[in-house]
């Protein structure tokens, strides 16, 4: 490996632009260049960012060692193999896939040939995640919301994340952190949701109950006017509300027949930039990454459960 990591980017549109932004700021990567189907923005974005437009997914793999995927979800698998094939160590953007027998066979492709596969779960590098790992000791309930606009239309292509539900595109963001923070079994869950602009659901609410007691509740829409991305948790003698965009929050405690609350102390930070940074130093030094595959599968193989289930009526 080069004393700088050869890196690229395959996808470079409303998001794959900022990982090639990152990581040409970055001082131990060379981005080595960029590839996306369409050949005039990707040679727009090397432009920016100084960098070189490949011809091709498979020219583009010759030349790094890693690379960040930023395509549709339905082409995840299809790029992944394309760049593993080759050696290539791979942030697959969130979710890890359409399918979990395509997130199966990336992580097996992954295994097989000894690579790293992070994939873009940005909100568990949040400085907030952070604090509420600290914190957390038995959550008994959590409740996370997240909202946002409808995406705009785009010249060749329907409005981004809309050919997936908004519990794949927005909701899994929070079905992976819930998890992550429970870490016991889903016991049973209860889910509805209904497509508005989309094919596809563009708002859901899901509760799920976990083997250990604990109960998520968790609300999604892609059909806001505004941006929200908040979790509050609950525990024994503690409640604490966080705000993921704006990277705040308040504890409130008890302590003996007082109640407190107080502001939480959060270094604020950029997460995409932690989280490409994380990514580096994981493929520099062959170490497990904070979001792997496998941790991806798990959330995205409850997200396939709650879609199939809302779209046999819900409940």
């Amino acid at each position: 490996m080069s004393d700088r990591l050869k890196v690229g980017v395959a996808g470079v549109g409303s998001l794959g632009q900022w990982h090639a932004a990152i990581y040409s700021s970055l001082d131990d990567v060379e981005l080595v260049g960029l590839f996306d189907v369409d050949a005039a923005r990707a040679a727009q974005m090397a432009k920016k960012y100084k960098t070189r437009a490949f011809p091709s997914l498979e020219e583009l793999a010759r030349h790094v060692e890693a690379a960040s995927i930023s395509v549709p979800t339905d082409r995840h698998l299809e790029v992944a193999s394309v760049l593993m094939q080759h050696g290539v160590h791979l942030l697959v953007e969130k979710p890890i896939a359409c399918s979990t027998d395509d997130a199966g066979s990336m992580v097996r492709q992954a295994e097989e040939k000894d690579l790293i596969l992070q994939v873009g779960h940005v909100e568990r590098f949040n400085p907030v995640m952070h604090y509420l790992e600290k914190i957390l000791v038995s959550p008994g309930f959590i409740e996370a919301i997240r909202l946002a606009p409808y995406p705009p239309s785009r010249a060749n292509a329907g409005p981004r994340g809309t050919e997936i539900s908004v519990v794949l595109d927005l909701m899994i963001h929070d079905l992976e952190i819930i998890l992550h923070l429970v870490n016991s079994d889903v016991k049973e869950f209860h889910a509805i949701g209904i497509p508005v602009l989309s094919e596809t659901e563009d708002i859901a609410n899901v509760r799920l109950c976990f083997a250990n007691g604990c109960v998520a509740n968790i609300s999604s829409s892609r059909i806001s006017r505004d941006k929200i991305r908040k979790i509050r948790v609950f525990q024994k003698n503690t409640y604490v509300s966080l705000d993921y965009q704006n990277q705040t929050g308040m504890l409130t405690s008890k302590s003996g027949q007082k109640i407190k609350s107080e502001r939480v102390p959060i270094e604020k930070g950029e997460p995409l930039r932690n989280e490409l940074a994380t990514f580096v130093a994981c493929v520099r030094g062959h170490n497990q990454p904070l979001v792997s595959g496998r941790h991806a599968s798990a959330a995205l193989r409850l997200a396939v459960a709650i879609c199939e289930h809302i779209r046999k009526g819900g409940s």
